[in-house]
């Protein structure tokens, strides 16, 4: 039977949007990067971390999927085929919250909020 193992969310900037997704989400943050990681970008001809086309978001506890931030070459151009939804003791705080961090509202509904994140990917905030 699988597993989930990892969550991808495609971006225009991968690093950009790793930072947004470490701050909204309680419990993951981006993975360090150690020799190895910056020997393999060194490789591939990339001279930060900020150029990582493939950034990994690990939860703090080990529990849980790891998430992918992935720069592809195509913008988005139409709802998610799938999205992430989100829960929040206070949802009018972490609505805010998650404003200022650089979403977006696109629609409100009885129980939850659609927001995008500052890439134009769809979550929702369920109250």
């Amino acid at each position: 039977m699988a597993e989930l193992r990892d969550l991808v969310i495609d971006a225009e900037h991968a690093a950009t949007l790793a930072r947004f997704w470490s701050e909204a989400l309680d419990g993951y943050r981006i993975a360090p990067y150690d020799d190895a990681e910056l020997a393999r970008l060194k490789a591939e001809g990339i001279d930060s971390p900020e150029g990582d086309p493939t950034v990994l978001l690990e939860p703090l506890d080990g529990a849980g999927p790891r998430i992918f931030v992935q720069t592809v070459p195509e913008l988005k151009s139409v709802k998610n085929r799938l999205h992430l939804d989100l829960w929040a003791a206070d949802h009018e705080r972490e609505r805010d919250r998650l404003i200022g961090l650089g979403a977006e509202i696109a629609a409100e509904h009885p129980e939850w909020t659609t927001l995008t994140d500052p890439q134009g990917n769809e979550f929702c905030l369920m109250r």
